[in-house]
């Protein structure tokens, strides 16, 4: 098998900011036990970026794909990004972050690539961090998309997603020729799950919600068991695939 596995809402819970994030070293051992097993087939393949995710895994240096593919680590340590266009990515940056400022409880995340508007602290305001960051596609050019996660609307360039991310894996060693295993839990997860149905993978899906994924598990809890019993296959609920 080779294991791709999203961070929040599957290996840890969600919180109210995005730093509070930590993973237990017990959970980070388990993790580097599964990758050892599996000859380092094993990628986190996230929404955050990189640096972050190596913030909640430290020491670890896990394969990464993060902010939806924009940028990727390989099993060797090569990073690569998407090209950014540098003035009109400020100018957007500093629009979003002025009209942030005016609303408590919202708040912004820089990730280089791409910029995260969070409102988990006021999902009021759910209907206003969407219009706001729609607004600004026209300012970036067609290179750039809308995506939506749990109380949260990304800008990103386009033409990148998990699936991709995936498939960029395995075409390369440690992951080529094995069977993909994707555990996620966000509809930015679909992506993933598409494309290793169509590898003939395992998809899992964490928690309710519409899916294409073929395995439903029950919660962050649940992928842990199935890490404690040595990455066999999940035992969840098998799921009619329907997109999301």
């Amino acid at each position: 098998m080779a294991y791709f596995l999203d961070i929040d809402g599957t290996l840890v819970e969600f919180r109210d900011t995005p730093s509070r994030v930590h993973l237990a070293a017990a959970r980070r051992r388990a993790l580097a036990k599964l990758s050892q097993r599996a000859g380092g087939a094993v990628a986190i393949v996230s929404g955050r970026a990189i640096a972050e995710i190596d913030r909640i895994l430290p020491g670890t240096h896990f394969p990464a794909a993060g902010q939806h593919g924009a940028e990727r680590r390989d099993a060797a340590g090569r990073y690569s990004r998407v090209a950014m266009p540098g003035s009109a990515v400020v100018r957007v940056r500093d629009r979003i972050a002025a009209a942030v400022a005016r609303h408590p409880g919202l708040l912004l995340e820089d990730k280089s690539c791409s910029f995260a508007l969070h409102y988990r602290r006021a999902p009021r305001l759910a209907g206003y961090a969407h219009r706001l960051m729609r607004a600004q596609l026209p300012r970036l050019g067609s290179g750039w998309m809308v995506q939506r996660g749990k109380r949260v609307v990304e800008l990103k360039p386009a033409g990148r997603d998990k699936g991709m991310a995936v498939l960029a894996f395995m075409s390369e060693e440690p992951f080529c020729g094995r069977t993909p295993v994707f555990i996620g839990d966000d509809v930015t997860d679909e992506f993933g799950f598409a494309t290793v149905n169509s590898l003939g993978g395992v998809s899992v899906k964490v928690g309710a919600g519409a899916t294409a994924a073929a395995i439903r598990v029950r919660d962050v809890r649940a992928v842990w068991e199935w890490l404690a019993r040595g990455g066999a296959l999940p035992q969840g609920t098998r799921t009619r695939r329907r997109s999301a």
